[in-house]
């Protein structure tokens, strides 16, 4: 069972609980690949892995589509070996949380990461992710796999530690991946790549 036995005793001023983290029966040895968003919605039926019609799943699959690969459900993501998570557990009381908050989660995320020993690729979708994936690489190796800068520049480098490859680029959850065109272009290709690196073809 994913997720079982993971908590967060923490308690964060810029969020408001509970904790999300689905409990999730698959086998996960058959994830290869990770994408991790920002935050849970305000309204959890629209996290990941709740319903087919919730706003989490719909973007992700408008963005999968822009890629060139249809997905009609959470099942033929985990088909495909992916699985999606956020970088923060809990809702957003604003738009930004501290980076003392990242770090806090982190720690959460780094336990869900590792219930998957067959992991090749991670994409951080969104700032959050990179800050939270780069602290957990970097406080467990000495070294963050992502460089430092803007997402448009280092999204063009490969970024590789451990085997493992790492595909910064831009959030494909909540209201701005329908509004802001350009950076759903760049989600597409950022995808396309990151399946493509798995042998996946559209």
């Amino acid at each position: 069972m994913i997720n079982e036995a993971i908590k967060c005793d923490h308690a964060c001023c810029d969020t408001e609980r509970p904790v999300t983290l689905p409990k999730l029966d698959f086998d996960p040895e058959k994830i290869r690949m990770i994408m991790i968003s920002e935050a849970p919605p305000a309204d959890r039926s629209n996290y990941f892995y709740q319903n087919s019609t919730g706003s989490f799943f719909k973007t992700t699959q408008a963005a999968f589509a822009d890629a060139g690969f249809k997905i009609n459900d959470y099942d033929d993501i985990t088909k495909m070996g992916i699985f999606l998570t956020t970088a923060i557990k809990c809702e957003k009381k604003d738009y930004l949380v501290s980076a003392r908050t990242i770090k806090k989660c982190s720690g959460v995320l780094e336990k869900e990461l590792a219930q998957f020993p067959n992991l090749r690729l991670i994409m951080c979708m969104g700032d959050f992710a990179i800050k939270a994936v780069n602290h957990i690489y970097k406080n467990k190796y000495k070294v963050a796999p992502i460089k430092a800068g803007s997402t448009y520049k280092i999204r063009a480098e490969e970024h590789t530690l451990n085997e493992t490859r790492f595909f910064p680029s831009y959030t494909q959850t909540g209201d701005s991946f329908n509004i802001e065109k350009s950076k759903r272009r760049m989600i597409a290709e950022d995808i396309k790549k990151a399946l493509e690196y798995l042998g996946f073809h559209g």
